[in-house]
């Protein structure tokens, strides 16, 4: 499939020309939409016109980091990006398949970038989910640490940390500290999962999100269900289903 409509984003002109003249050159029939030079102006651009082909996109813009884009605005055309980013971020790229070219690039590397979506061009619905993934990579999602609680005439600061579970209660959500006190939490458990690094918490079924520590034992249930025990507190039963005991088994052996 042909390459008819590009978008480059770069806000460094000399290379936006330099990009331009090589498309051209290489693809004499294209049509350059347009070249955006900021995150701002990218969006609008996406947000009023349809999608092009493919968008060649610098990663530092005048106004960002170019990944903001993907925050505001559902991308679904495939991506180049062009960068000088460092070798890990490149792997990002690489393990994602999403294509990337070095600065300065060259003919023969835009080339064989060109050729490769020509071939693949039937895979564009799986970018979404690689570019998502290059964004928890590239930006590692901040998770909550602390909890900011309302306690006698004020607030209290609670770390995620010293929690053992989350649970809910007649419809109101609570937390179970290390210490053995009960603390009621504004969120539901909903929100909390995620906001909650799921390295360390798990959503165990409906009524539980649980620390990777709280776990004492597990059990087989019947219909392969799980049966967990809670440090401290053995007389709660938690119920992992059938769907959620191989995630939860992963994580636990992780």
């Amino acid at each position: 499939m042909k390459i008819n409509k590009i978008l480059i984003i770069e806000d460094e002109k000399p290379n936006a020309d330099r990009l331009k003249r090589l498309l051209l050159k290489l693809r004499p029939s294209i049509e350059i939409l347009s070249v955006e030079d900021s995150v701002s102006s990218a969006v609008n651009w996406l947000e009023n016109n349809n999608a092009p082909d493919i968008i060649m996109m610098d990663i530092r813009l005048s106004d960002g980091l170019s990944f903001e884009i993907f925050n505001r605005f559902e991308v679904r055309s495939p991506v180049i990006f062009t960068t000088a980013y460092d070798e890990y971020a490149v792997k990002a790229f690489k393990y994602n398949s999403i294509d990337y070219l070095l600065k300065p690039i060259e003919e023969e590397e835009l080339e064989d970038s060109l050729k490769r979506y020509e071939s693949s061009m039937e895979t564009a619905p799986f970018f979404g989910t690689a570019i998502e993934g290059l964004l928890n990579y590239i930006q590692p999602k901040e998770y909550r640490k602390r909890f900011l609680l309302a306690h006698r005439d004020g607030y209290k600061t609670v770390l995620a940390e010293d929690i053992l579970y989350f649970y809910t209660e007649h419809g109101i959500s609570k937390t179970m500290l290390k210490t053995g006190i009960v603390e009621t939490v504004p969120q539901t458990l909903e929100e909390l999962e995620k906001q909650l690094d799921p390295k360390v918490f798990f959503r165990a079924n409906r009524q539980f999100i649980i620390h990777i520590d709280s776990v004492q034992q597990v059990f087989n249930h019947f219909n392969g269900k799980l049966k967990l025990e809670l440090k401290k507190h053995p007389e709660i039963d938690v119920i992992v289903s059938r769907e959620k005991a191989s995630a939860f088994k992963t994580w636990m052996d992780f």
